[in-house]
């Protein structure tokens, strides 16, 4: 049995004596040599490689992906035969330890401390003596409303970090219900919750029903002191509108780790968007446990048991 290991990680499964791994350049297509093989892990791969194998592939029975989203891989067109694993359970502590940086760079104000640092300048306004709740936006967890849309495994990790800080922390997901100790809205009633929310955190996944999910409507429904962070996907915020909401105070502010088109072209007018912070896809891009999980599956796969992070056709 042959497996293909991308070169965009190091990445040492333990692997049976009859199973020949084989490292590809993740920056090209699958070379043709080695299109035999049975099973493939996918890390960084450009889509358009991706589709140029995807059906070209004869024996192939298992792609893992190591992103935690399985979109690039469900868009190539592998044929329905073949089982598509996602990298699930990856990057929780990374994306958490992100996404929590974001939100307490918005908090504390160190967009404008490095600015004022730049000019040399003390600035008064966002030190000494403050308030706690001061008017106008947050700058604490203590108290705050915290909203997690989409509270899956990383939203899960985060949620008692913030807890830990003092905010007051709700998820966002399909249905209702109370997990791992926190409440749970459904997405239906998302446009009430969002009046009382401090600080929203995005860690949705890219799909349709996800696209722009964000709009002009829901953020005019936050209040105009509250912070927006996106750890998920790009694609789940109307951009346009998020500009206009910053632009004209509607909302405090927003860091987005995640952008529509990616790099984010040097011509974007999102780079001068006042009270934006951007960092370029930086939450993730460290699977943790990815050898555990390639091994696991693998071993899975070839006795005929259930792969772990199974994506449904």
């Amino acid at each position: 049995m042959k497996i293909l290991l991308p070169s965009s990680v190091p990445l040492a499964p333990s692997l049976p004596d009859d199973v020949s791994a084989v490292v590809y350049d993740a920056a090209a297509p699958v070379p043709e040599e080695h299109l035999d093989a049975e099973a493939l892990v996918v890390w960084g791969n450009r889509p358009e490689h991706l589709a140029a194998v995807a059906g070209r592939m004869p024996n192939l029975r298992w792609v893992q992906t190591l992103a935690a989203g399985p979109d690039a891989v469900l868009a190539a067109g592998f044929p329905p035969g073949v089982v598509v694993t996602s990298g699930v359970g990856l990057h929780d502590a990374t994306v958490t330890e992100h996404a929590l940086a974001l939100t307490l760079a918005l908090l504390r104000r160190l967009p404008q401390a490095a600015a004022a640092q730049a000019e040399h300048r003390w600035a008064d306004e966002i030190g000494g003596l403050q308030p706690l709740r001061p008017d106008g936006a947050v700058t604490s967890l203590i108290g705050a409303r915290v909203l997690v849309w989409g509270f899956g495994n990383i939203g899960r990790t985060l949620a008692p970090l913030l807890r830990g800080l003092g905010a007051e922390v709700r998820g966002v997901a399909r249905t209702a219900g109370r997990r791992d100790g926190f409440d749970v809205v459904a997405e239906k009633d998302l446009d009430a919750e969002l009046a009382r929310t401090d600080v929203l955190i995005m860690i949705l996944p890219a799909t349709p029903q996800t696209e722009r999910a964000l709009d002009a409507d829901r953020l005019a429904a936050l209040p105009a002191h509250a912070f927006v962070v996106n750890v998920g996907r790009g694609s789940t915020v109307d951009e346009d509108a998020l500009a206009d909401a910053l632009t004209s105070g509607k909302i405090a502010g927003a860091a987005v780790d995640v952008t529509a088109v990616e790099p984010l072209p040097a011509d974007s007018a999102l780079w001068d968007v006042p009270n934006l912070l951007i960092t370029p896809h930086a939450a993730g891009g460290r699977p943790v446990g990815a050898d555990e999980l390639v091994g696991e599956n693998l071993a899975a796969l070839r006795a005929g048991g259930q792969l772990r992070n199974v994506v449904a056709p």
